[in-house]
């Protein structure tokens, strides 16, 4: 069985079909690239994964849970996490504190032990600091790690949205265009971060981005979408020879 399996996924808003009939399957520990022209519904399919939109139809899975009908804070629970292509953090507050705040899922303590930081609440405040100190270094943020976000350049503020992601301990990462927008140098520490996540922390990757060129070297599998469909799916090579693709992309078969 796949680690995360998506079935005849149909998305509809006010009649009109923004996912049609879409089949995913990704393997524990696989780089699975979504890519599509703009208005394809990749950051739908996302939105489907991880709760913040319900399919109209069809039936979503990861690691035997249904995520169908799950909400965000469920699919948290059971593995998922993501980060978003427009940054989803708190700029007031320091990389430090928007980690930490990332970690409120894993907290299980009442209020008595935390008005009295005792016991289980202590315990869980210690782990929770032990966890993104790790993230923090492995994400090499150290020299920013109480800087205020909002105060961060662009490309540092994109790898502190993957590192509160990552805070939450996952075991599938969707990534939605974390290089958007980034220097060529930026880029390059990107793919080396996704790389070493996947690699070091064996963290399955399904990833959403518009640089055919990251895509193609680092992906295990690549699934293309035009207006909601599938047209393709395969190794990296496969897909940039298909002719579906050249299609959508560049309006023609080359």
């Amino acid at each position: 069985m796949p680690q995360l399996s998506v079935e005849d996924v149909t998305l509809t808003f006010g009649g009109l079909a923004v996912l049609s009939a879409v089949d995913l399957e990704v393997e524990a520990g696989e780089l699975v690239s979504v890519i599509g022209p703009n208005g394809a519904g990749k950051t739908s399919l996302l939105n489907c994964i991880s709760g913040f939109y319900h399919p109209s139809r069809g039936k979503i899975t990861f690691e035997g849970h249904d995520l169908t009908r799950a909400s965000p804070h469920e699919a948290t629970r059971y593995g998922v996490a993501r980060a978003f292509q427009n940054i989803e953090l708190f700029s007031g507050l320091s990389v430090l504190e928007n980690l930490l705040l990332a970690r409120h899922t894993h907290l299980r303590y009442g209020l008595a032990p935390a008005a009295v930081y005792y016991g289980r609440a202590q315990d869980a405040e210690v782990a929770a600091r032990a966890k993104v100190e790790e993230v923090i270094d492995f994400m090499e943020l150290e020299p920013y790690r109480k800087a205020l976000v909002g105060s961060l350049p662009y490309g540092v503020r994109k790898r502190v949205e993957v590192a509160r992601a990552l805070a939450l301990e996952p075991r599938l990462l969707l990534l939605d265009e974390p290089m958007a927008g980034m220097t060529l140098e930026e880029k390059e520490d990107m793919v080396r971060f996704i790389l070493d996540i996947q690699a070091e922390l064996g963290t399955t990757i399904v990833l959403i981005e518009h640089d055919l060129g990251v895509v193609m070297d680092i992906s295990d599998r690549v699934y293309v979408l035009d207006f909601g469909q599938v047209i393709a799916k395969g190794p990296p090579e496969e897909v940039a020879r298909d002719p579906r693709v050249l299609e959508a992309y560049v309006g023609g078969a080359a």
